[in-house]
């Protein structure tokens, strides 16, 4: 096992690793040890094949760490290789991607939105930041969203904060790609929503699902749904130029809506109640009234119009037999009453 050096690829003697085990039972470090006159370090360990295990080596302030690995009882020794490098404030770093994951509102009207950046820092050095007040990389998104919270991914959640409409990082990063993923919410008062660009992204997804919702980004077409842990969501992909927007606009509040269906609901229920009791009344009863029938087909409207892929195909077959059958007696009524019967 060896500790190397990004920028001349030299071994580092004299350097303290530590191997960590983590596991569900317990994690934190088992071993450590110095590197020798040529950079390498050797551990002996107990097998565990319940455990994840990882190196980790610290240079120039630094805690650089190995992929996870597994041991199982009688497997050869593992080599592995640490690749340490020197740091810069003006390391360059640049946005590789960015994900925008939104989901569609909740029972309170808000929404919760998921971002996961790619970072990449071309090297051969760590981006740092220049003082302990600024950030070694920065970020617009939405304002007026609450609840921000960093998740775990290649960069430490405690290092990921939020100030007003900009997620800031506060630690190393190291020569090649790094993952960052956090998420907020967004108000139920808001109706629409913007996502600001203010560096270009190699490439942009955004993840909608709600289906009702209007897109408007330069440089982003739609593409095909994409179903995530059984939810289905509708997908943007392109690329972004620095000083553009990602605008979402949502169709009306879940609130708004909620009366209107319930009322036509209601309505096509009462409708209908009064249709099959006319259908069992005697001859004599009166059969429901072109504008009953016309009633009957806007709550019917309301229920499931433009909303065929959220419904199966089976309801929405019976949706559009029972609309066409409506329709048809409305035109037998209207016929009639034009025949003056």
């Amino acid at each position: 096992m060896l500790l190397g050096r990004e920028r001349d690829s030299t071994a580092l003697a004299a350097t303290r690793v530590v191997i960590h085990r983590v596991s569900q039972r317990a994690q934190g470090p088992v071993d450590s040890t110095l590197t020798d006159a040529r950079g390498r370090f050797r551990f002996r360990y107990a097998s565990d094949t319940s455990a994840l295990f990882l190196v980790s080596a610290r240079y120039a302030g630094i805690e650089y760490f190995t992929p996870p690995f597994r041991s199982a009882p009688g497997e050869r020794d593992s080599t592995l290789l640490i690749v340490v490098s020197d740091t810069a404030s003006d390391a360059p770093v640049a946005l590789q991607a960015r994900h925008i994951v939104v989901s569609r509102p909740a029972a309170d009207g808000t929404r919760s939105v998921l971002e996961i950046v790619v970072l990449l820092n071309p090297g051969p050095k760590s981006r740092v930041a220049a003082d302990s007040l600024t950030p070694s990389w920065a970020g617009r998104i939405p304002s007026g969203v609450v609840g921000f919270g960093a998740r775990e991914s290649d960069i430490s959640p405690e290092a990921v904060q939020q100030r007003n409409d900009s997620v800031l990082i506060f630690a190393p990063i190291a020569p090649g790609q790094k993952q960052v993923a956090y998420s907020y919410t967004v108000p139920a008062s808001r109706h629409a929503i913007v996502f600001p660009v203010d560096q270009p992204a190699a490439a942009l997804n955004l993840l909608l699902e709600e289906f009702d919702a209007r897109v408007a980004a330069p440089g982003l077409v739609r593409t095909d749904s994409q179903t995530i842990e059984g939810r289905k969501f509708l997908r943007w992909s392109g690329t972004a130029a620095a000083g553009t927007a990602v605008t979402v606009t949502f169709s009306a509040g879940l609130g708004a809506l909620v009366l209107p269906v319930l009322v036509g609901v209601m309505m096509l229920a009462l409708v209908m109640g009064v249709w099959r009791w006319s259908r069992r009344a005697p001859a004599r009863a009166a059969a429901p009234t072109a504008e009953a029938l016309l009633d009957a087909i806007a709550a019917l409207d309301a229920r499931y119009l433009g909303k065929a892929a959220e419904v199966g195909a089976e309801e929405w077959r019976r949706y559009q037999e029972e609309r066409g059958r409506l329709k048809a007696e409305v035109g037998r009524r209207l016929a009639g009453s034009g025949t003056g019967s």
